[in-house]
């Protein structure tokens, strides 16, 4: 079990809001009020607020253990956010949009946004929705590399949690206010560590590598009702290699944009520990992944967020940094023609990130000093 220090900055007024009671939130918002950290938890679907309260709170299981009980459960924004020092968006990317319009009018001066995680392109796309919805509020908004918990939700109010991450890294949008954020959540999570930009943490989102193709590579399993590990048996050592190439062709997106980047197996060894002589046998050794099983349908977040919410943002940075992404296009063409579905065309391409048209040195300059 990880040590967290607890600082003066916990009071009884909410400090943390938790958007979204999905896998990540509940699990995240649990963790907080066991701690002891004043948190609320929003929830757009009142049937799983009610639930939540007719409860009482939140039972985690797993790594964690105990029945949690945040301050406020609620699918009311403007109670939510009211009082709030730090924002934790944990929704899937398809959901982020939705979230800043939301949000766009409820938001003040100085509270800090984090999208947990952001996947690809997230801070970008955040910030153009809240200026397209008129937020006004001078907010400081950042996003996570990747979710610190390998965690699944049950039911509501019943989270378990298979692992945490020991380091996630994070990064603010300009760079410079990155530091304001890892201080504000270092007091309860610790394993926050800077990126050195937006471009980074988009850029190591692991999701895109270890989510899509995998689940399409087992569709057959998956429309059939198997029961199985989505790491441990769904990545074989073939689905691996082809892991590899995809994660190829990532690590030269970050290069061309001067970004620094892990390779798939420094992530795993960076994250878990985990380590390998090849990617196949460093997930293999992965114990967080034990007993995480693959999606009961294809209708699933691996396919519905990660291709366009990873992969498409994805392809878009290698097109403006003029890299070639052909095993990244081939994964999204399988996935356009299995489900009939122009995920080009309604993924986060250039325009909803706010590049289009800008070049490389252009963006990078827009991660690190919040314009080009």
């Amino acid at each position: 079990m990880a040590e967290y220090f607890l600082t003066e900055s916990i009071h009884s007024t909410p400090n943390y809001v938790v958007i979204g009671a999905g896998n990540g939130g509940q699990a995240m918002a649990g963790f907080l009020a066991m701690r002891g950290f004043g948190v609320n938890l929003w929830n757009r679907s009142a049937s799983v607020v009610e639930r939540i309260n007719e409860l009482g709170g939140i039972q985690l299981e797993g790594h964690y253990s105990g029945f949690a009980v945040p301050n406020l459960i609620t699918h009311d924004i403007d109670e939510a956010l009211d009082g709030a020092r730090v924002i934790m968006v944990t929704v899937p990317a398809s959901a982020h949009s939705a979230v800043a319009r939301e949000m766009a009018r409820s938001l003040k001066d100085g509270q800090i946004v984090v999208l947990n995680p952001g996947r690809t392109g997230g801070a970008f796309a955040f910030r153009r929705d809240l200026e397209r919805a008129g937020c006004k509020a001078d907010v400081v908004l950042a996003e996570a590399g990747t979710f610190i918990y390998a965690s699944r939700t049950k039911e509501p109010g019943r989270s378990h949690v298979y692992g945490v991450k020991k380091h996630v890294s994070v990064a603010a949008l300009p760079a410079h206010r990155t530091m304001d954020v890892l201080r504000a959540l270092r007091p309860a999570f610790p394993q926050f560590i800077p990126a050195e930009s937006v471009l980074a943490t988009s850029l190591d989102n692991m999701g895109a590598i270890f989510h899509p193709a995998p689940t399409l590579l087992n569709a057959g399993r998956i429309e059939k009702n198997e029961t199985y590990d989505h790491y441990k048996t769904g990545i074989t050592p073939a689905v691996a290699n082809l892991l590899q190439k995809m994660d190829e062709e990532r690590l030269a997106i970050a290069h061309a944009l001067g970004t620094p980047a892990r390779s798939a197996m420094e992530w795993l060894k960076d994250t878990y520990g985990a380590a390998g002589e090849d990617l196949y046998t460093a997930i293999q050794n992965n114990p967080a992944y034990d007993d995480i099983k693959a999606p009961k349908s294809l209708d699933t977040r691996y396919i519905t967020e990660d291709i366009p919410f990873s992969l498409i943002p994805l392809i878009a940075l290698g097109q403006a940094a003029g890299v070639a992404t052909p095993v990244l296009e081939t994964v999204v063409s399988l996935a356009e023609s299995m489900f009939n579905c122009d995920f080009r065309s309604t993924g986060r391409g250039a325009e909803e990130m706010g590049i289009a048209g800008l070049n490389a040195r252009q963006i990078s300059a827009l991660a690190l000093e919040g314009v080009c």
